[in-house]
């Protein structure tokens, strides 16, 4: 539990990367000279071990020192989801799991059967400005089938909106994203051709709010999260607030549909305590009662997952 506003609230962030060797692996491979430990010492972050378990063990610590219940890990380069499978058979009462998958790879489809046979994840992340496709292309469309097949209640995490990637820029590394991939208005008829799958939007579409807002609004199965810093209000000519955010989304969409997440990602940073509280203190504001806060910052998460598991 976390103090907050309400007094003692239960908290599970649904927006956690999970910065695992392999993750440093992928990066150290697209740069000539660059190795996991060179990373390390330029970014000043410890590098996990081979054992995605020890770094599972390092955020319960660190979920235990904040007194959040459970994160949803996010699998953060494609390839990568056994690493986080292993964080959740080793803790499964404190994580949730996603896979990063890029359905532009010739394994793709075979990856995400695979995840959704073993049973150990709960949903599956697509980027589709990272990696350059539609989501309501052909190549998206082979995934989401599979997994509509097998397991259709499944929780499908979609990046829109802006994006960037910190730990590329500080390495020196191109960020060849393409952001024409990006508008949550190319989810709409995806959502309502898969209508048991569960979309989550992160950080309120970041930058396509109106548009994020609309989806949600004419699809029951798209859901936002709140996380990161939202820097992308910025961007936005109405110079919105966060309180004004979570207003507007609150007065459309009600409580249920939003989920509470900081974007955390890195040691020795740990989890983004500073999110929450900025978040918790602008919900507050707005006079929402104690059991529509339970729902945004955890309530929700559980249900779906619950269903989704």
């Amino acid at each position: 539990m976390i103090a907050s506003p309400w007094g003692p609230l239960a908290v599970s962030d649904a927006h956690v990367h999970f910065f695992s060797r392999n993750f440093f692996s992928s990066l150290a491979a697209q740069k000539p000279g660059m190795t996991i430990e060179s990373i390390g010492q330029t970014l000043g972050w410890p590098v996990p071990g081979d054992d995605p378990a020890t770094l599972a063990a390092a955020w319960v610590a660190e979920l235990d020192r904040h007194g959040v219940n459970r994160a949803a890990l996010i699998a953060s380069a494609p390839g990568d989801e056994h690493s986080v499978e292993a964080a959740v058979a080793a803790y499964p009462r404190r994580f949730f799991g996603y896979a990063m998958i890029n359905p532009l790879a010739q394994d793709a489809v075979a990856r995400v059967q695979g995840a959704l046979d073993r049973n150990r994840l709960h949903g599956v992340c697509l980027f589709p400005a990272m990696h350059r496709y539609p989501i309501n292309g052909e190549a998206a469309s082979a995934i989401l089938d599979v997994i509509h097949a097998t397991r259709p209640h499944t929780i499908v995490f979609v990046h829109c909106g802006a994006l960037s990637v910190g730990v590329r820029d500080k390495l020196g590394l191109p960020s060849l994203f393409d952001l024409r991939y990006s508008n949550p208005v190319d989810l709409h008829a995806v959502a309502l051709r898969y209508p048991q799958l569960r979309f989550v939007i992160p950080h309120f579409g970041a930058g396509y709010f109106r548009e994020a807002l609309m989806v949600a609004d004419l699809c029951s199965n798209v859901y936002l999260d709140t996380s990161s810093s939202n820097r992308w209000m910025q961007y936005d000519p109405a110079l919105l607030d966060l309180r004004t955010v979570f207003r507007r989304t609150l007065d459309l969409l009600g409580p249920r549909r939003l989920l509470f997440g900081t974007d955390s990602s890195f040691f020795p940073r740990g989890w983004h305590a500073a999110i929450f509280e900025s978040q918790a203190k602008a919900v507050y504001e707005l006079g929402i009662s104690g059991h529509d806060a339970a729902l945004i910052f955890g309530g929700n998460l559980e249900r779906l997952m619950g269903a989704a598991g």
